[in-house]
């Protein structure tokens, strides 16, 4: 058997590479090598929206460079053929599941309506080059069915740039470029049609020195396009029919065209206003309450001056409100990567556990101060410590003016006043004045936020109490005795909780079985009853004991000493 194996082995093994090296992989729609060929297929597409329509309008300059179209027109072509073959192997999401099943990949892409005029895109128009000759672009019109592919890729790349606005408008540029450019062409075409040169309002004859040239033809046609589109007027009045026609049409798209471009200016600047927003405060608001409760200049000034560095280096104050729309998970991943760098510094939360400090990172609140401005003063009560993520801050006295030291990036302070620490002689109150000297940025973690994820984990609040506790006895703050006395004051309390738990639990137990003895005695009385309800039925109703006995039927002498049949089974007899 191990022999015919082998045989298989070796005989199926160069099938596999080889079955591997034929078959093309499934790619995703949402990844980076579809995104990729949806930007390669704009080339090709471009390419016939500008170009055919050009070539059909100004025979110059379809004669002059044959060759070149025709090796461009067939290299769209093909790559118009290995989008087919790309949409064949481009997955699908059913139930949020990439399905890679080429069967069924394909099969759903034969009934879509895009494959159809993916179809018809492909038809081979060109065939009629034989009888009508090669200078007939406009055989390949059904090349502009593909546009959807542009129109997808355009989509695409705006939620993936960084800088979704600009975008828009390079798009709509674009668009503007494209209608200007048909609007063009088709100028020329009328003017050829109607005669060069007829009247002041087509384009002029090209028997006039330097009309004759093909790139002054187009930028004659397009400068004129412009001014008709842009209604700017300074254009000649149409004489003929034609031309009443054709500038009735261009005001219609013009009007259109003004309404598009000043609706995506607006969102463009209303998506920017929002981005602003969003991720920095609205000063306005501040500017208006301050000039309502003639706030001095001074302070109103320093406002001005902390919301304009916020804008100026693009610094942010309410990440959570930025990412609250993300997955949770996600939004934890998001904030590990900004910000995990700098929890992990303090040195209380190092050699915590992993999860531990995802949950803290998602707790951080970031903070800026400006200058001279105080971060905490000696006396307070601590409720949040504070992460130095950039800047510096000065440990001063209390004039405001001495400096004891100076922290610096990636230091920290406050973490001792929102841990609980038994014999902490400063308890909950600040021991220093912290002031900033220039813009600081601090990440603050409140007291609240602390208790609540340690509470999921004991064993790290412990270790962080005991850090703590290190940290206190090397700075001379920790009253041994105190925490003696609190660890005892503790385990006494402790220890009657648990007295207080034993017994209750014995209650229970007692009420319990009482409850048990009281529903025993219930069914033992219920069942009573309804043996006594069972045998009252037999007895004889007075009625007819009196006929019985009127008539001599012999109904008493059947129990001896008078008792009742109730007597004779042990119950009761009536009375």
């Amino acid at each position: 058997m191990s022999q015919d194996t082998k045989v298989k082995t070796t005989e199926s093994s160069p099938s596999a590479p080889s079955k591997a090296r034929k078959t093309l992989p499934v790619l995703d729609p949402s990844g980076d090598y579809y995104y990729w060929w949806l930007n390669t297929m704009v080339f090709p597409v471009m390419y016939n929206l500008i170009i055919i329509v050009c070539r059909a309008c100004f025979p110059d300059l379809q004669h002059g460079y044959l060759v070149a179209w025709l090796v461009l027109d067939y290299t769209s072509d093909l790559l118009y053929l290995l989008d087919i073959v790309v949409h064949f192997h481009t997955g699908f999401l059913e139930q949020g599941i990439l399905v890679v099943d080429k069967g069924r990949i394909s099969s759903r892409y034969i009934r879509t309506w895009s494959f159809c005029l993916d179809l018809a895109s492909l038809v081979p128009t060109d065939i009629a080059y034989v009888r009508l000759g090669p200078h007939t672009p406009t055989l390949r019109l059904n090349r502009f069915l593909r546009v959807s592919r542009l129109f997808e890729a355009f989509d695409r790349t705006e939620t993936r740039t960084a800088y979704p606005n600009a975008f828009r408008i390079a798009k709509l540029m674009l668009y503007i470029f494209v209608v200007i450019h048909w609007n063009s062409c088709l100028y020329f075409a009328l003017s050829r049609y109607l005669g060069f040169g007829r009247d002041a309002w087509v384009y002029p004859d090209p028997a006039q020195p330097g009309f004759e040239r093909l790139r002054r033809q187009y930028l004659y046609s397009f400068y004129f396009s412009t001014l008709i589109l842009t209604t700017v007027g300074d254009t000649p009045l149409p004489e003929q029919e034609e031309e009443y026609l054709f500038m009735v049409g261009d005001f219609l798209l013009a009007v259109m065209g003004f309404a598009t471009i000043m609706g995506s200016m607006s969102s463009v600047i209303y998506n920017m206003n929002t981005a602003d927003a969003a991720f920095y405060p609205d000063h306005a608001l501040v500017k208006k309450y301050m000039k309502l409760q003639h706030v001095n200049r001074r302070l109103e000034r320093r406002v001005i001056d902390w919301y304009q560095h916020l804008q100026i280096n693009k610094k942010m104050t309410n990440e959570v409100a930025i990412l609250q729309h993300l997955p949770e998970r996600l939004r934890a991943e998001v904030a590990v990567s900004v910000h995990l760098s700098t929890l992990s510094r303090v040195q209380i939360f190092q050699n915590c556990e992993a999860s531990l400090l995802e949950e803290l990172v998602l707790k951080l609140q970031p903070q800026t101060y400006s200058p001279g401005e105080y971060v905490c003063r000696k006396g307070d009560i601590g409720r949040e410590m504070y992460i130095i993520r950039e800047g510096q801050l000065a440990v001063v006295a209390d004039d405001g003016v001495t400096q004891y030291a100076v922290l610096g990036a990636g230091l920290y302070f406050g973490e001792i006043s929102i841990i609980n620490i038994k014999g902490n002689m400063s308890g909950n109150r600040r021991t220093a004045n912290i002031k900033s000297l220039g813009y600081s940025d601090l990440f603050c973690l409140s007291k609240e936020d602390l208790r609540e994820v340690l509470s999921e984990y004991p064993k790290a609040q412990t270790v962080m109490e005991e850090k703590g506790r290190e940290i206190l006895l090397k700075m001379n703050k920790l009253d041994v005795n105190a925490e003696a006395a609190e660890i005892a004051l503790q385990e006494a309390t402790e220890s009657r909780l648990q007295g207080l738990d034993q017994q209750l639990d014995d209650l229970q137990t007692k009420f319990a079985r009482l409850l048990a003895e009281l529903e025993s005695s219930a069914l033992k009385i219920a069942y009573r009853i309804e043996r006594l309800e069972w045998h009252t039925r037999e007895w004889p109703m007075p009625e007819e004991q009196v006929e019985a006995d009127d008539e001599g039927e012999p109904g008493g002498d059947t129990f001896k000493d008078g008792e009742s049949r109730a007597g004779q089974e042990g119950l009761p007899g009536p009375e």
